[in-house]
C-alpha cells in the first residue's frame, strides 16, 4: 500500500502473482488505506470491528474473482461453495481477503492484459489510465497538458471519450 503523493486522498495498493513477477495496481481511498494500515499495524485491535465481527458470522467457505474491468473499476465478485454471490469493489475485496483467508483471483487474461512488470526496488509506480474514476481522468488530463505532454494528453483524452461514448448494442432483434 501507498499513498499517492499530491493524489487528493488517494492510494495505491499493489497486488502481485503468486511468483511476484508481475502486479496490478489498485486506486482507493484514503478511510480504505486507514482500514488496510490498521489491519497492518495490529490486526490484533481490529477484532471487533464491523468487517470482521460479519465475517465470523459466514457459515460456508468463499473465494473472491476480478473478472473485468468497467469504467475504471475491477469488478470483483465474492462467491460461496453454494454458488452464493455477491459483487464488491476491488479495494473492499483487497481488505476481506487481508483479514481472512479467502483466496483472491483474477482472471488470467486480465492480469496479463493490466499487470505490470513486479520490482521491489521501484520507487514509483505505473497506474493505467483505464483503471482510473474519471475526476481523476481529468485532473491527470490538465497536469499533462500543463507539463506539455501532449501524447499522455492524448491518450487520457481518448480514454474520457471512450467513457463517455454510449456503447452500441451489440444483439439484434427480430419480430416475430
Amino acid at each position: 500500500m501507498q499513498q499517492v503523493k499530491g493524489g487528493d486522498g488517494m492510494g495505491v495498493i499493489i497486488l502481485t502473482d503468486m511468483q511476484r513477477m508481475h502486479a496490478i495496481t489498485v486506486v482507493c481511498d484514503e478511510p480504505m488505506m486507514q482500514q488496510m494500515y490498521q489491519r497492518a499495524q495490529n490486526p490484533k485491535l481490529c477484532h471487533a470491528m464491523l468487517p470482521e465481527a460479519l465475517l465470523s458470522l459466514l457459515p460456508s467457505k468463499y473465494e473472491l474473482m476480478v473478472f473485468g474491468l468497467f469504467q475504471g473499476q475491477y469488478q470483483v465478485v465474492l462467491m460461496s461453495e453454494k454458488g452464493d454471490s455477491a459483487r464488491l469493489r476491488m479495494s473492499d475485496a483487497v481488505l476481506l481477503m487481508m483479514i481472512s483467508d479467502i483466496p483472491l483471483y483474477i482472471e488470467e487474461n486480465l492480469m496479463k492484459r493490466q499487470s505490470t512488470p513486479y520490482d521491489e526496488t521501484a520507487t514509483g509506480i505505473a497506474i493505467p489510465i483505464n483503471t482510473m474514476d474519471e475526476p481523476r481522468l481529468q485532473m491527470a488530463l490538465q497536469h499533462a497538458i500543463d507539463e506539455e505532454n501532449y501524447e499522455l494528453a492524448s491518450q487520457l483524452r481518448d480514454e474520457i471519450k471512450r467513457r463517455n461514448t454510449p456503447s452500441i448494442p451489440t444483439a439484434t432483434t427480430t419480430t416475430l
